[in-house]
């Protein structure tokens, strides 16, 4: 497991990038938590930097849009899912389970 933050640190609305073998976004939701490749697959871009409207982010470059439960998007540009991680608190600090099963357009 990949430590994040405490999850005191992460307010709902917030994301926090992590680096990984591929870095991942960290997403808190009113309280859930959600992971997924940070990186459009548009184009070069943190997904971490973006807007959160519900359990959506909306990429900061051109305006793709993907569910943070799924990692599907929701139309164009972007026409490939991210993966999605499991996320895990433990002691008051997050984790993104890298041993999970990735989903992707779950």
């Amino acid at each position: 497991m990949i430590p994040v933050c405490a999850l005191q640190d992460l307010p709902a609305g917030e994301a926090v990038r992590i680096e990984a073998e591929v870095p991942i976004a960290v997403f808190n939701v009113d309280g859930t938590l959600y992971a997924i490749d940070d990186t459009c697959t548009h184009q070069d871009a943190s997904l971490a930097d973006g807007w959160l409207d519900g359990c959506a982010v909306e990429c900061p470059l051109h305006a793709a849009c993907f569910d943070l439960r799924t990692g599907m998007p929701s139309g164009p540009p972007a026409k490939k899912p991210v993966r999605t991680h499991e996320v895990v608190v433990v002691d008051g600090q997050i984790y993104v389970n890298v041993n999970a099963p990735q989903r992707m357009g779950v």
